[in-house]
């Protein structure tokens, strides 16, 4: 039998407590109203960065470290010891590692053109270093990224700010570097379009930016462009191709160039050229 249907306006409303108009609302789908927090919300202090940065830039130890040490009391703050996770302190506060007070270090880019005879290490006990160049440029605990070899010449960039360090360890979108090569003998065509176009050297594909002869000079020389923070990947192609590298200069990074900085010699970033290398 068909289920009679009340008149529109007169049927008894869904749920118990029907003569509630609040319980109607709920029933016809409607949200209560909630009153809503209008207090502002407070603005961070540019002033103030997290504890475990302030550690981690002072060069002990890496955040997750710090965070570490922290917890277990090993840090100080006007001389009373912090365990609080993400507490904040001001440039001008007094933190203390271990009893021993700490800095975080300025930021430092340093542009050298390495001559021959100096290994890019850091290590000590490996003779001539690139940090025994650089020693006098800044206080800050910098070190070089990326490798040339003892008797490579030309740019490397050093550094101890670890966001511009990692934009070079992307072989596909790290930062370019062109190289200016000197091999014993001429570079034939089929090879340099071998190059140009990516080979196979056991199983593992081998490609370059750029390959092209130098203007004005023989077909020995030539200008080689990779993301690539080392060499190695240039010695493997033409030891591959039964070629001997006589000279290999790396004359630019980036944007960034030899000019101005002779051999030997560095230079502090440009605030220009800084910028323009975090755009990269």
């Amino acid at each position: 039998m068909k289920r009679q249907q009340g008149s529109k306006g007169k049927g008894k409303p869904s749920g118990r407590g029907s003569g509630n108009t609040r319980s109607t609302s709920y029933a016809r789908g409607n949200a209560p109203i909630k009153k809503t927090n209008t207090a502002p919300k407070k603005a961070s202090n540019p002033d103030e960065i997290r504890l475990n940065k302030f550690i981690a830039n002072s060069g002990i130890c890496s955040r997750r470290e710090a965070d570490e040490h922290i917890a277990i009391g090993l840090v100080t703050v006007n001389g009373k010891v912090i365990t609080e996770m993400g507490y904040k302190v001001k440039l001008t506060d007094e933190v203390r590692y271990d009893g021993a007070s700490i800095r975080p270090e300025k930021k430092a880019y340093v542009l050298l053109n390495k001559p021959k005879g100096f290994a890019t290490t850091t290590s000590e006990g490996k003779g001539r270093t690139v940090m025994d160049l650089v020693a006098n440029a800044t206080s800050s605990r910098i070190k070089p990224i990326g490798r040339l070899g003892r008797n490579s010449k030309g740019l490397i960039l050093f550094t101890n700010d670890d966001t511009v360090a990692s934009k070079f360890t992307n072989s596909k979108n790290g930062v370019p570097r062109l190289f200016h090569i000197e091999l014993d003998k001429n570079l034939k065509l089929e090879d340099l379009k071998k190059i140009q176009a990516g080979f196979k050297v056991e199983g593992k594909l081998i490609e370059v930016e750029e390959i092209s002869y130098i203007d004005g000079a023989s077909k020995k020389e030539i200008g080689l462009k990779i993301k690539n923070t080392g060499n190695t990947i240039i010695r493997t192609i033409f030891d591959y191709l039964q070629y001997n590298i006589i000279s290999l200069d790396c004359v630019a990074i980036g944007h960034l160039t030899k000019k101005d900085i002779p051999r030997g010699h560095w230079k502090h970033l440009t605030e220009q050229e800084l910028n323009t290398l975090k755009m990269l």
